[in-house]
């Protein structure tokens, strides 16, 4: 699915104007970003937890040359699916 798709829905499930939808899907988007700039977990039980992990500096290798290669540390953004979405994975394949 893609942005549009998402809207759709939306618009498909709970009546809402498309302009409500998509200004509804930006702000959710923006409350995230603002939520990981800020270090804060975002706990949505059932569906995910979004929070940041912090990746320590280590030393890699350039896949053509084999010569090392630093990687600096850095903040990396974690999604957990919740036990609704990793049920819906498995009911898929199943």
């Amino acid at each position: 699915m893609n942005r549009p798709d998402v809207v759709d829905a939306l618009v498909e499930r709970t009546g809402m104007s498309r302009a409500q939808a998509n200004a509804m899907l930006t702000a959710f988007g923006e409350i995230l970003a603002d939520a990981v700039a800020a270090r804060t977990p975002v706990r949505l039980p059932g569906l995910m937890t979004v929070q940041t992990a912090e990746r320590a500096a280590r030393v890699g290798r350039n896949p053509r040359t084999g010569e090392p290669v630093d990687i600096s540390a850095r903040t990396a953004v974690r999604i957990t699916p919740g036990a609704s979405l990793t049920a819906a994975a498995n009911m898929a394949t199943a």
